[in-house]
This record gives structure tokens, sequence and C-alpha cells, in this order.
């Protein structure tokens, strides 16, 4: 058994799982259906706790309205923040599948220091997650454009990007503006200069094609409210605005896409991943440093902008979706887009484990022996602890009230030929998906347990019994 460390991909993956247009699904379906976590998942909430309709979600308290734009409501029409515990259960179920938490937030800018302070301090026992800000605030159809001017919109970003740092020093900060421009500058500069340097990323959304007008008026030809761009445009984007945005900051730093995917609704189901694929294959075959991830979005949609779409008749199914298996086997498993595992020297039992992100964690890899592709295969953990173990390419997940895993889905699309040896990856992220203050000066940054015995294996190669 060695010591094993993870580490970040060549350009990471991240996935976007509810939104205005979707509800939230559970990672344990979202593993199982793709076979591996992402580096994080991002998840979009809206504060606006002053106003009348507060604290229900506005789509649901204007039901009765006449609104014919998805943005035309008093409030943005995400999931309402610190109503019915979310989005922190979702949060834990997030992380304690090994990833991080991207939390999109649209806030009220009148928002005071105290009541942003109390904010920040909700996010501490999430360790390394991201946060995007007042998103694509160089637009005109959230309220935060809205209400506010984009030099308010700006400052706004600083005041609250200084005290995320003060209060969670863990939180990393997105910001999300407009793209570069042929000139050389970026959309609205003078007023969100100040906020490339205040964040810790940097952000635009990228759709090669959109069906905005969704869900008031369908994509048809020669009618209704949508678009669609080459792949080549976006990605030139990017580079002026990786550009300016140094410029504007002093120095170079991580560029990411929160959101990114094509509408179906546009181009239907069949082309629709092409352009994703050809997206992501750009970064893979450039290998440029500073782009650093972006994230599909999303994973269900009661549109066409899901790997699945939402079925209608029960918002609990998914209907997947042909870009589904393209993203899958071009994209996700690409070894470009996967952590980077590194063995070190030997370890032994216990073996302590330590969860910084899904891009900084250190868990043991231990070597397996197998004669022949098995018939059964499954790990039983008599601890209480939670783990996320890779095989064969596959990853599965533990919780800490669970025993025994059955593991054979990772030979179901990979049989083995004849003898090998798999290595069986084991890393332990926080159990209840919360860091603990365990008395070291890092624990907002790192979580720590021991699993104390190796995992044991039931591995056969013939059945019982065969029905006659």
């Amino acid at each position: 058994m060695k010591k094993l460390h993870m580490g970040p991909a060549g350009c990471a993956l991240d996935i976007g799982d509810g939104s205005e247009r979707a509800e939230y699904v559970n990672q344990d379906y979202i593993l199982h259906k793709l076979g591996r976590p992402h580096r994080a998942v991002n998840i979009m909430y809206t504060y606006y706790p002053h106003d009348e309709e507060w604290p229900a979600r506005i789509s649901v308290a204007w039901k009765d309205r006449n609104v014919t734009f998805a943005w035309d409501y008093p409030y943005d029409d995400y999931f309402p923040y610190g109503v019915d515990g979310q989005p922190f259960g979702q949060m834990q179920d997030i992380r304690r599948h090994g990833q991080e938490v991207m939390l999109t937030l649209t806030l009220d800018c009148a928002l005071s220091d105290e009541e942003l302070r109390q904010v920040a301090r909700q996010l501490r026992p999430y360790g390394r997650m991201l946060i995007r800000i007042n998103h694509e605030c160089c637009g005109t159809w959230f309220q935060h454009n809205k209400r506010y001017t984009y030099p308010e919109v700006g400052a706004f970003f600083v005041r609250f990007a200084n005290i995320l740092k003060e209060e969670a020093p863990n939180v990393r900060r997105i910001f999300c503006g407009g793209w570069g421009l042929p000139d050389g500058h970026v959309e609205q500069e003078e007023a969100f200069k100040d906020c490339y340097a205040a964040s810790d990323l940097w952000s635009c959304d990228g759709y090669p094609a959109l069906h905005f007008g969704w869900p008031y008026d369908v994509a048809e030809i020669g009618g209704g409210k949508y678009y669609a761009k080459p792949v080549s445009e976006i990605i030139d984007q990017f580079i002026r605005t990786h550009k300016r945005a140094a410029e504007l900051a002093g120095e170079s730093k991580p560029v990411i896409s929160a959101e990114f995917d094509t509408d179906g609704d546009v181009t239907g189901p069949w082309t629709q991943g092409d352009s994703v694929v050809r997206f992501a294959h750009y970064w893979r075959d450039h290998k440029i440093g500073w782009f650093k991830s972006f994230s599909l979005y999303q994973f269900r949609d009661k549109g066409r902008l899901g790997l699945e779409c939402e079925d209608p008749n029960n918002p609990a199914v998914g209907v997947e979706q042909p870009m589904l298996a393209q993203y899958r086997d071009q994209v996700l498993y690409d070894p470009w887009f996967m952590p980077k595992m590194t063995e070190g020297e030997e370890a032994s039992f216990p073996a302590p484990m330590r969860w910084g992100s899904s891009e900084d964690a250190e868990g043991v890899a231990i070597p397996l022996e197998f004669e022949k592709n098995p018939v059964f295969c499954e790990m039983t953990v008599e601890q209480e602890i939670g783990l996320m173990v890779e095989l064969n390419g596959r990853w599965f997940y533990k919780a800490p009230g669970v025993r025994t895993i059955d593991m054979m889905s990772a030979f179901f699309h990979k049989p083995l030929a004849g003898p090998a040896t798999l290595t069986l990856r084991v890393f332990a992220p926080p159990a209840d998906g919360l860091n603990v203050d365990d008395g070291n000066p890092d624990w907002l940054f790192n979580y720590r347990t021991v699993l104390e015995k190796a995992p044991e294996m039931r591995i056969r190669y013939e059945a019982p019994g065969q029905v006659p």
C-alpha cells in the first residue's frame, strides 16, 4: 500500500445542479450516472431578505402574475438562500461525495456589512468552496443590474469580497464580469476594474447556442429569442478577457467558465454536444495554463440545457440526452480533465487521511490482484467513516452508516480480459460534508480522519449457482 495524493487536473470539470430552470439532483444519482465526481458542483441561490415576497421563491409567490420573460420578477428566480435548510444540506451532499461547492449567489447590494458577515460566517465550515457573487454583472437582466448602477454593483462585489476574506478565508471569490473586447478593454471596465484585483478567480459564462426566451416562446426557424455563434468566437473572448483582466489586476489569475453549454432547443439533440466537446478539446490541445475549469450548465434541465431533461410529469425523473454519453466518453474521462493521482512512500494502517479539496487530498492506494474478470466484487468497511473510492476507473461513495459497497459496476463496461493488478484508491472527504474545528490551525482548509484498517474485499470468480 502506498500513500496517495490527488491533485488538480490540467483543466477541471464542474457541473451545475439546479437553477431557475431545474431542481437539485442528489449526488448519489449523478455519481452512478456519470461514474466519477466533478471538481465542483455549481448551485444557484438568491438573497433579497428585505423584499416583500421574501422568503418565498419568487415564481411561486408570483405564480398568478402575467410574466413573459424569465427575469421579469422582483428578485431572481433562484432558490431563496437560507430557507428550509438550503443551500446547506446540498452543500454537505456535494462535499460528502468528494466535490467542492461552487455557490452562485445573487444578493441585494443594499445589504449591510453585518448581514454580509452573517452570510460569510455561515460558509466557514465548507472548506475550500467557491462563491460567485452577482454573476453576469455586465448584463441587464438580473436584479442587481436593474436596481443598481454598474459602479454600485462593482463596489458591492469589492465590499463583500473583502468581508469574505476576513470572515471566511477558506472561500475563493469568483468575479463573473464582462467579456474582453476587440479594442483591448473589457465591458464596463471603469465600473469593475477593482473587482479583478479583489477576486481569486475570473469567470465568464459562454453559450455557443442559447434559447434565452425560454420558457415563454419556442425556438423555431424564423421565430423565438435565441442565438448561435462559433465556438472559436467564445474562445477568443476568453483570451481577450484574461489578457485585460491581468493588466487591470497587475497579475494573472485563474480563469473559469462557471456556465458553459449549448442549448438543444437551438441545435436539436443530435449535434448539441459537438460544440461542447470542441470547446473542451481546444483547452486540452493547447494546454493554456490560466484556463482552469469549465462548468457544464447543467446536469438536469426543464428545457434542453442539460445532460438530462426533466420529465414534466415528475421532476424527480430525468430523460437522458445524447449529449450525456458524448460528454462522459469524450470529455469527463479524458486524462486532461481528470485529477492527477501521485503515489508516494509506503503506507500502513491505521492510515491518516486528509481532505483539503478535490484538488488536494491525501489517501491510500491499495493494490488488488484479480485472477480474471470477477462475478462479485464488494468492499466492506466497518468503521463509521465516509469514503470516496475508485476502482478500474469508476468511483463509489460509502456513507458513514453503510458497511458494504457493491463495486461490480466497475467491470460492466470495462471487463478484465485476464489476470490484472488494479489499484483501489481511497479518500475520506468530510463525513457529514463539514470541516471540523479539531484544534488544527488549518481546519478551515483541511479535514482529517484516520482509516483504522484495510477495507475487506469479497472478490469471487464463480457464481454459487445457475438456473437450469
